[in-house]
């Protein structure tokens, strides 16, 4: 009795109507299932046999064309967070540093590192602090009156500084027994 109580149970995973689901096809199964033998791999060949595909985009040893075809472009990953800005466009700035150049959308809020370049009148005294600047920028700032505030170079750590291991051991061993 209990048992057919819980097997009358309405759920989604118990509803069906005729004609939802379909049996998959057995092949290889015999003679009499119509899909025996070969089961409807055809004859021979590549395709008949297990692990007989053919890889995408191959052209039977002709050259294919994605390879044929001429590329272009490239995307560096070492440069992708940091960009250059020139001084024209933010002349009309009396501080500028990494912050204020993202409120004032002159550059993307995942930018990390910024370099000024180019050379042009100045009209007012600007300070530039913790942003790289060309030569010609900085004489154009400091010429209206600005000054840049250099920024400086992380420490490189030390297990990637390259130390000279050699030691001057080419002393003749007679020498230093012998006083005379």
């Amino acid at each position: 009795m209990e048992n057919s109580e819980t097997n009358n149970s309405l759920g989604l995973n118990t509803l069906t109507s005729t004609g939802t689901t379909k049996n998959r096809k057995r092949v290889g199964r015999g003679i009499g299932s119509g899909t025996g033998k070969t089961a409807g791999r055809g004859h021979k060949g590549q395709k008949s046999r297990s692990g007989g595909s053919i890889a995408r985009g191959f052209e039977g040893g002709q050259m294919p064309l994605q390879q044929r075809i001429p590329k272009f472009g490239f995307s560096s990953r070492v440069n992708r967070d940091s960009k250059e800005v020139n001084l024209k466009n933010i002349a009309s700035m009396p501080e500028v540093n990494l912050e204020i150049l993202k409120a004032h959308r002159v550059i993307s809020k995942a930018t990390k590192k910024v370099k000024i370049f180019g050379i042009c009148e100045v009209t007012q005294p600007m300070t530039v602090t913790g942003i790289l600047v060309t030569k010609g920028a900085k004489e154009s700032i400091e010429k209206a009156g600005g000054k840049v505030v250099s920024v400086e170079a992380k420490p490189v750590k030390e297990k990637f500084v390259k130390t000279s291991k050699k030691t001057d051991t080419k002393t003749p061993k007679n020498a230093e027994e012998s006083p005379e």
